[in-house]
């Protein structure tokens, strides 16, 4: 059986305690974007699963795009993700 070699970590271990894999994250020809999909790009990104710049890469995210997602679980949490809560969350 062959395994393909990737760069960093096959999975990793969450705060939670759970585990996030390579296989948890969305296909890379994701056109639709809901909140749970969003947030495990995020927590990839920020437990090591996968570079910023390779998420931007996989998934033609802007820089943008991706630090707003950021910004708005850190602020409000994964429910400000959601498009119908968009209006809610948003800085004027």
């Amino acid at each position: 059986m062959y395994i393909k070699r990737v760069d960093g970590p096959r999975a990793v271990t969450l705060d939670d305690g759970t585990v996030l894999t390579l296989a948890d994250l969305p296909p890379k020809d994701t056109k639709r974007w809901v909140a749970s999909r969003k947030a495990v790009v995020i927590q990839a990104v920020e437990s090591g699963l996968l570079s910023k710049k390779a998420a931007l890469e996989r998934y033609a995210l802007s820089e943008e795009e991706f630090e707003l997602w950021q910004t708005a679980v850190e602020k409000h949490g994964l429910n400000a993700l959601k498009v119908t809560s968009l209006q809610k969350y948003r800085q004027l």
